[in-house]
């Protein structure tokens, strides 16, 4: 028998547009590294190293640069209270924007159509505009220098996104899967937890993933709410005090931003792939 010859996959042509696109993607992603790069081989050196080598590799490998900056600034303490605001808030959201989502992907008429765009005009107001209101309303509260209501009032500043988000992602459910489980006699919030949310995971996973990354970077009103306490206060206000007005140094510093860069790459790395899946599989219709 003749074998069968099975054709050739044929290659790109490089063309000019095609090797700008190449050089360009590569260049952004250099960009993107060298300050990750910057920050971690400073993390082992000294002043005079960092100063006279910026982009050199140390003299020595030592870790005493981080055992320094967790001691220091008691990063460990920091980073455990970022975890408790961090988890809580995305918690809330959850609570809050799914069901949300859901109201407003089902609904139908004008009035759906006015609530919608009215959560999008939450991407008009800046963060800092309501930093007086929020620090009067703490201070009436009795919440000032507290987690507790950092974890309340971080979701309120990424809900308009998550819940435009998820109405998105909930359209793309067909009506005739609401309809069969309808008719098996499922609710309202059983349509909900059974049908709709192990259809829009991958959405769900874009919310946590962006508003874990607005969470965790938080500064501005962690440092006005909860303050300097040392027993409440997050990664990023802990970091700031290994800086001395009189002598820094800046590899213990680089060190402390390491530390609060790595649960950012961990949570990344484990969501990334369902979060591109979304992305490329066009699952967000505008």
């Amino acid at each position: 028998m003749t074998p069968v010859r099975h054709p050739r996959p044929r290659r790109r042509r490089l063309t000019p547009g095609r090797v700008l696109s190449h050089a360009g993607a590569w260049a952004y992603a250099l960009a993107l590294l060298l300050p990750l790069y910057y920050l971690l081989v400073s993390s082992f050196k000294d002043n005079d190293e960092i100063f006279s080598d910026p982009l050199g590799l140390p003299s020595r490998l030592s870790f005493g640069k981080f055992s320094t900056s967790v001691h220091d600034a008691r990063l460990d303490l920091a980073i455990a209270n970022s975890l408790i605001v961090t988890l809580g808030a995305l918690v809330v959201v959850l609570l809050l924007a799914v069901p949300a989502a859901y109201a407003l992907a089902r609904a139908r008429g004008r009035a759906a159509v006015v609530i919608e765009r009215v959560f999008a005009l939450g991407f008009l107001i800046p963060a800092f505009a309501a930093l007086v209101p929020t620090f009067l309303l703490a201070a009436q509260l009795g919440l000032f220098h507290t987690r507790t209501f950092i974890v309340l009032f971080l979701p309120a500043t990424s809900l308009p996104l998550a819940v435009v988000l998820l109405t998105q992602f909930m359209r793309t459910v067909p009506d005739e899967v609401e309809e069969a489980a309808r008719m098996d006699g499922a609710g309202n919030w059983t349509v909900l937890l059974r049908i709709y949310l192990p259809m829009v995971v991958p959405g769900i996973v874009t919310v946590l993933i962006l508003s874990f990354l607005a969470y965790w970077n938080e500064y501005l009103y962690s440092l006005v709410i909860i303050g300097p306490d040392q027993a409440q206060r997050t990664i990023q206000v802990a970091v700031p005090t290994l800086r001395s007005t009189l002598s820094t140094d800046f590899g213990v510093l680089s060190a402390g931003t390491v530390v609060t860069l790595l649960p950012v790459y961990i949570v990344y790395g484990v969501l990334q792939r369902r979060m591109e899946g979304a992305l490329m599989g066009g699952a967000v219709k505008v």
